[in-house]
């Protein structure tokens, strides 16, 4: 990356940065983007995504990248460190008409070196299947925006499933499919499952079994993301309401909330042990959550503006143990958890069990994040044990995370920011290809949906050709005063009409809630650099590197301390396109 000419030190885009684990160096060579590697004008388009999936394959080169550039959708083989990368030769390319995509996410159970599931979400609210190696298009979800009108803000294949995705919306309503299940050709009628504070579930009211399986409507504005537990119980969903909320999948329960200091919150992620929940927004703030107590345990403060993308470090994620215990965890809880279940991560997993089910004293402990935003800058983070247990000695084990106000919470501010359903969540069910269905309706009932007939006739094509009529709203998403109405299908308004008392952020500031800046601990990042000229949009921890993304379509490699090839590569992309264009700026 090119430095601008007679900038400030502050202003120049950094190549490399040290923490206590060694170098991290960016690699030119591993540099992903548009083949011309010309920067993407990305005034009015969606945010630039990444997804990661590995095929397995005996060749040890099975990693595959997916990201969008406005209307195109690439996959490429992921060289990661080892090798540069050959942008001419793209697995699969896909330029799209009247809509663009928004967000995809791979099937890691079924991928296989013939064969890949990747979900695709669009502007205009369909959700297409494809298989990028095979180059084959098999469905097309909400053809004809009958379900939902509005942005798709999110979608991820549901942990331990091969058939069921949950969509997230800008209309604040979430849906779960089923692959195997066509849309019908009417808008869905909807009956009531649950309903709660600030959100309702309800279930396609069909002769036939049909999609959407459910539909949930949670809080006000546009559901910005959502992320699955490691074990895949429990569903953090922020929203432009500025709560985070955390629910029992299952069950349909709400487990706990919480809300941000000011604006909409935009990102969220759950440390590789499900104990804690990070989340970013538009008060440039990170906040750590603690699942197991509800309450905020710290706030970060680094960035100049909205925080993007939160990520644990599962490779970096450090644990000490004091005495020798024996183990009683169990390492199928984070089968799910990484895209690339390697030993470190593994061997880090199961020292977190070890430690979450010691009933003593805890082993020491030490949480990585990261974090990137619109300010173009990239941050990382420590959670210590001085953060994560206030009250206990401190630990030899101790880093060089900052805290600018270590005064532990009130007794009277530790309390859960709302009641759970009890000690311990209802036992799931068995995880299979059909509609969880245990105790979800409130009437004791049983509220299962069968899994009807396969759906046939599906036909398949070539291209997508969707006429968006772009909604007013899909670019008006993010703003600091979160006013986004919230949108329904005409067929279900009376269904929609959840219970909605606006909560007054004065009323809940210095609550449980949202505590007071002066009542949790302040983290200061361990290093907070400028990485990219347009805003940051995607932060992704491999074993060997990080990897980040610029709204200019660069999708960037960071070779971690020791893991960079020694024979380095040519330095002839220095001089490339992109730094000449950066210099005659």
């Amino acid at each position: 990356m090119a430095t601008e000419g007679g900038g400030k030190e502050m202003n120049e885009i950094k190549t490399q940065f040290t923490t206590r684990e060694g170098l991290y160096k960016l690699l030119p060579h591993s540099e992903y983007s548009r083949p011309n590697r010309v920067p993407f004008n990305s005034q009015g388009s969606n945010p630039v995504r990444v997804s990661f999936v590995n095929l397995n394959d005996q060749s040890g080169n099975g990693d595959r990248l997916c990201f969008n550039v406005g209307r195109e959708l690439y996959f490429y083989i992921y060289k990661g460190v080892r090798k540069a990368a050959d942008l001419s030769k793209p697995i699969d390319k896909r330029i799209y008409k009247g809509t663009q995509p928004t967000c995809h996410d791979f099937s890691h159970l079924t991928a296989t070196a013939e064969s890949v599931s990747l979900l695709v979400g669009f502007s205009a609210g369909q959700v297409q299947l494809i298989d990028p190696i095979k180059k084959e298009t098999s469905k097309l979800f909400n053809e004809e925006r009958l379900i939902d009108k509005s942005r798709v803000t999110c979608v991820k294949w549901v942990p331990g499933s091969e058939s069921l995705f949950l969509v997230a919306h800008s209309s604040g309503n979430m849906y779960l499919y089923n692959v195997e299940h066509a849309c019908g050709t009417t808008a869905p009628h909807y009956q009531l499952l649950k309903q709660g504070e600030s959100f309702a579930v309800h279930t396609c009211k069909s002769k036939s079994t049909r999609n959407p399986l459910l539909k949930w409507t949670v809080g006000e504005g546009a559901l910005n993301e959502f992320a699955f537990s490691p074990d895949g119980k429990f569903l953090a969903c922020v929203s432009q309401d500025g709560f985070l909320r955390v629910f029992n999948f299952d069950s349909v329960e709400l487990h706990g909330t919480m809300k941000s200091y000011f604006g909409g919150l935009l990102c969220v992620c759950w440390s590789p042990d499900g104990k804690y929940i990070v989340t970013g927004g538009e008060d440039d703030l990170v906040t750590v959550w603690s699942f197991g107590d509800c309450r905020v345990i710290a706030r970060g403060h680094g960035h100049k503006s909205w925080v993007s993308v939160v990520a644990f470090d599962p490779y970096t994620t450090s644990v000490e143990e004091s005495d020798p215990m024996e183990f009683s965890g169990s390492d199928e809880d984070f089968q799910d958890l990484l895209h690339f279940g390697r030993d470190r991560a593994n061997s880090t997993q199961s020292r977190l069990s070890k430690r979450n089910s010691t009933e003593s004293r805890p082993v020491s402990v030490t949480y990585r994040f990261g974090s990137v935003g619109q300010d173009t800058q990239l941050c990382l983070w420590d959670l210590t044990e001085d953060i994560l247990f206030p009250h206990q000695p401190l630990s030899r084990a101790r880093t060089h995370t900052n805290v600018m106000n270590a005064t532990s919470p009130p007794a009277g501010s530790t309390g859960n920011s709302i009641t759970t359903p009890g000690n311990s969540a209802p036992p799931p069910l068995p995880r299979s290809n059909s509609l969880p269905h245990s105790a979800v309706s409130s009437t004791g009932s049983k509220g299962s949906i069968a899994d009807g007939a396969i759906a046939s006739g599906v036909s398949k094509f070539a291209t997508l050709s969707l006429h968006d009529r772009k909604d007013r709203h899909h670019e008006k998403d993010h703003k600091r005063n979160h006013s986004m109405g919230h949108i329904s299908s005409k067929s279900s308004d009376k269904l929609n009409l959840v219970t909605k008392t606006k909560t007054d952020p004065a009323k809940t500031l210095g609550t449980p809630l949202c505590p007071r800046m002066e009542d949790v601990p302040l983290l200061e990042p361990l290093i907070c650099k400028k990485i990219a000229h347009e805003r940051l949009t995607v932060l992704i921890f491999l074993e060997d590197c990080i990897v980040t993304a610029c709204q200019e379509g660069f999708i960037c490699t960071w070779g971690r301390p020791g893991k960079v090839p020694a024979a380095p590569f040519s330095c002839r992309q220095e001089v490339r396109v992109r730094g000449a264009l950066q210099d005659q700026d």
